[in-house]
């Protein structure tokens, strides 16, 4: 199996990751500063869900059909451009509304946690990082890669939730007072739906 040095290095590697500034960390960060920290957790999870997913498409190598097929590469990049712009739209239909608390009252926790996923899954990059990524530290002579990229996921996952968690907090915690104003909480929507907006444009244009 994979010796400890090489996961501290690869769990290192993979927080300066998450705190680069990404589609996932902006997407957790809007989401929290509009409606507060238990939402960003959710997204966290969701995305981190995601990540499962990857790890395994790596693992049974349909990352590599991604690579290999322009046709489902561009797909899954529209897809998710798509349900993108759908959450900016929303994000403006909402306006000014004020909220009585930020415990997450205009999402449930399910839907928060599925967008989280679907952000994650709709996007071909990651697969294609994971595929990229996870087996320069992984060894043939260390035993089954398979479950050494079940081990390098788990470890990724827990560094992006590590990270996305501590910018839930402060997101949710920095959109808490623009929440209690309708004026604002309408600016932080619109920002938000911006934000949303731009990473469709970034995914909808990535190339392989």
């Amino acid at each position: 199996m994979i010796d400890t040095h090489t996961l501290i290095v690869f769990f290192s590697t993979a927080v300066i990751l998450a705190l680069s500034p990404g589609p996932d960390n902006l997407f957790v960060m809007a989401q929290a500063g509009q409606h507060g920290r238990k939402a960003g957790f959710y997204v966290t999870l969701g995305l981190s869900t995601g990540l499962i997913g990857h790890t395994l498409a790596v693992a049974f190598g349909l990352a590599a059909i991604v690579s290999a097929s322009a046709i489902a590469f561009s797909i899954l990049r529209f897809a998710g451009a798509a349900y993108l712009l759908y959450l900016a739209w929303q994000a403006i239909q909402a306006g000014g509304i004020v909220r009585e608390s930020c415990a997450v009252k205009g999402f449930s926790s399910g839907e928060l946690y599925r967008r989280g996923i679907v952000m994650n899954l709709t996007n071909p990059k990651v697969s294609l990082f994971f595929l990229a990524f996870l087996p320069q530290f992984a060894d043939p002579s260390r035993g089954s890669m398979m479950m050494q990229f079940f081990l390098l996921g788990g470890v990724f996952i827990m560094a992006t939730m590590l990270v996305f968690g501590i910018i839930s907090v402060i997101a949710g915690g920095a959109g808490e007072k623009f929440r209690n104003s309708e004026g604002a909480q309408r600016v932080v929507n619109r920002v938000a739906a911006a934000i949303f907006v731009g990473l469709a444009l970034k995914l909808a244009l990535s190339e392989r």
